[in-house]
């Protein structure tokens, strides 16, 4: 198995230091290594998971904490918001209360505020500091700065001086973290901030305020400027870590690593740092060369892998079906050596030919009779995301229930709610309900609605509502595709009832559920959604409650590595000999935003144009998802118009490499 850090060496030392900027302070702390090819102009780490960054990079600041407590000093944090650093604080978090990490010493400097914003508005990154990190830590009140953004306009200058005066009188910043946005921006510093900028009220560029959309309840509700360190304040840090995690973020992060400095992509700016370390996921590292295309730099290893995403590449870029492809393209393509293991271009094509053709799974070819549970974050990820292998596995007679995971009540517009409570009311006068409880209850929830403002928590009547809205939309989605109102599960996990975007963690009741759900089925097979890149993040934590629920009721799963084969043995014989139930087999879907790769799927299953039309017919039944969805993304297209799109083009991906041509496509991967 693949060391979980990519690429980084075993020794100790980044190579080189930062320079020192304070007279009181020494040298630089390096970092921990992280390797770069030729191409990366930044050091880079590459990690399988998000939450292993966490771990990385608050391990060191906690070094970097405890190496300036031991010497009476203070350390200097720039810290960010938004979602990229929750699971550092997090971490720092449990290092605080588990391990005695004491942020006395620590003075703290975040990036940027919006404007204008009160300190006490839940969007406010003042809240947002203090809910994920300050309360929890013993960091005092006084040492803590964050961008204001309550003053006047006509103060706001002098306040940003102000505050570039406290970083310099603190020593300057020791440790600068930073996430990036999908313009390439750093903090603020949307595109056309200057490598000289300091402390300043920007403008927030289109893509950023619809990205913070979700969080506003609607892009109309987001501030239309920011106050930001600028460029030239977060390159005068000692050391800096950048974190880009999910697949949305793949392209900035390769243009900000290999690309030229650009005045139009800040991220770039930072190859001129000379302690600067991306730390990515696998998913947000997938377009680096060395990655993505490792024989254009340097030998490889040959792997069936590498060798079928190779191929397929070649094929792609020179336009050639792959059973035509020649010796003359693997040598233009650095791919020679390809071709001499194998002997001939004849071999290489027909072997990667075969092998993308035996994952394409038709009706015939899929399960048959096997208890399944598909699991499905919100009440519309089922039918959208793999509502052609649904149709097929009832089909096959396949015994089967959906488990919604969430309520998905937040995404329902409040419009929705007077009109299925003026229904309500006009039905009860027409059949004379005159005890006056509708009337009540609709004159409630409207009362409500007229006052509510912008990310107010709804209440319970409200909440309730939607959640019933979109539990009857998921019914008549399911009724679709041959399954009952008895087969589908609304688990409702309490993670997720906040009422707010913002989600508490996955804690033991959410696993309770869903282990509880396992032992009841005792599945065979179940889906899970691995689409990681939904804009809230539901589907990450959906898959965190399954994950730890079958690691508590099946345990790890089985390495093939030689040494777990006789624990993995003595784990089936207790097994058998207890009753416990089978670990089933997982099938990640994707295709609410993004579809599994052909290389990196395990089964390719095609549809005719009447079951795309009916998978569309099944989406449709989520009326309120419907014309204008609350959480789109970043896609303007409505759910159905992508999927008719994706699982178009996968199957036109196919006939483009020379395989049979299918009408449309669904792709997954079973761990």
């Amino acid at each position: 198995m693949n060391s979980p850090v990519t690429g980084a060496p075993s020794d100790v030392g980044t190579g080189h230091e930062a320079r020192d900027r304070s007279a009181n302070r020494g040298p630089s702390p390096v970092l921990p290594p992280a390797s770069h090819s030729t191409q990366e102009r930044i050091p880079t780490v590459v990690v399988e998971e998000h939450e292993d960054i966490a771990r990385l990079v608050a391990g060191r600041i906690a070094q970097l904490i405890r190496s300036r407590a031991a010497q009476g000093r203070t350390a200097v944090l720039g810290l960010a918001t938004g979602s990229t650093p929750i699971g550092v604080y997090r971490e720092l978090i449990r290092m605080h209360r588990e391990e005695g990490l004491s942020f006395a010493n620590v003075v703290t400097f975040n990036l940027d505020e919006y404007y204008p914003m009160k300190p006490d508005n839940m969007h406010s990154y003042h809240r947002f500091m203090q809910e994920n990190l300050f309360s929890s830590v013993d960091v005092p009140a006084h040492q803590v700065h964050i961008p204001r953004g309550d003053v006047p306009r006509e103060l706001v200058d002098s306040e940003c001086a102000a505050y570039e005066a406290a970083i310099r009188a603190a020593g300057g910043i020791d440790f600068q973290l930073l996430g990036v946005g999908k313009t390439g921006h750093i903090g603020f510093n949307e595109p056309g901030s200057g490598v000289d900028s300091r402390t300043r009220l920007v403008h927030l560029d289109a893509v950023t305020r619809r990205d913070a959309a979700a969080d506003f309840f609607g892009e109309e509700f987001v501030p239309k400027e920011a106050v930001t360190m600028g460029v030239a304040t977060i390159l005068e840090a000692r050391e800096i870590a950048i974190i880009a995690t999910g697949e949305h973020k793949s392209a900035i992060v390769r243009r900000a690593v290999e690309g030229d400095i650009n005045v139009e992509i800040a991220a770039t700016f930072l190859q001129r740092h000379p302690a600067t370390t991306f730390y990515l996921d696998s998913s947000a590292g997938a377009d680096l060369t060395r990655i993505a295309t490792p024989w254009l730099l340097d030998e490889v290893h040959w792997t069936p892998d590498l060798m079928l995403r190779a191929v397929v590449w070649l094929s792609l870029q020179t336009g050639r079906a792959i059973l035509k492809l020649t010796q003359r393209d693997y040598a233009e393509h650095g791919m020679s050596s390809l071709v001499a293991q194998r002997g001939s271009p004849g071999a290489v094509n027909g072997e990667v030919f075969n092998a993308l053709g035996a994952k394409i799974r038709g009706k015939s070819k899929l399960p048959t009779g096997k208890r399944t549970i598909v699991f499905s974050p919100h009440p519309d990820d089922d039918v959208i995301s793999m509502g052609g292998i649904l149709r097929k596995f009832v089909q096959n007679d396949n015994r089967m229930i959906v488990a919604y995971m969430t309520s998905g009540n937040i995404a329902v517009f409040d419009h929705d709610v007077r009109r299925y409570v003026d229904f309500l009311r006009r039905l009860a006068h027409e059949r004379d309900v005159a005890d006056g409880t509708v009337d009540r209850f609709a004159t409630l929830v409207n009362d409500f609605l007229d006052s509510k403002q912008p990310g107010d928590v709804d209440i319970d009547e409200v909440a309730d509502i939607k959640r019933i809205i979109r539990e009857s939309e998921a019914v008549a989605g399911i009724e679709v595709m041959g399954l009952t109102r008895d087969d589908a599960r609304f688990l409702n996990l309490p993670f997720y009832q906040t009422g707010k975007v913002k989600k508490d963690p996955i804690g033991p009741a959410d696993v309770a559920i869903v282990r509880a759900l396992l032992e009841e089925f005792q599945p065979e097979i179940i889906f899970v959604a691995g689409d990681l890149s939904d804009p809230h993040g539901t589907h990450r934590m959906c898959k965190e409650a399954i994950d730890r629920a079958v690691l508590e009721l099946y345990g790890p799963r089985p390495s093939a590595d030689s040494r777990s084969a006789e624990p993995h043995r003595r784990a089936t014989d207790r097994v058998q000999e207890t009753g416990a139930p089978q670990r089933p087999e997982v099938w990640l879907y994707r295709g609410a935003w993004q579809e599994w790769a052909v290389t990196d799927a395990t089964w390719l299953v095609p549809m005719s144009q009447e079951e795309l039309r009916l998978k569309i017919q099944a989406i449709f039944k989520h009326q309120s998802q419907k014309d204008s969805a609350p959480f789109p993304g970043q896609d303007d297209r409505e759910f159905w118009q992508r999927v008719d799109a994706r699982n178009k083009d996968t199957a036109a991906l196919l006939d483009r490499l020379g395989l049979a041509e299918y009408f449309a496509m669904e792709a997954y991967v079973v761990e």
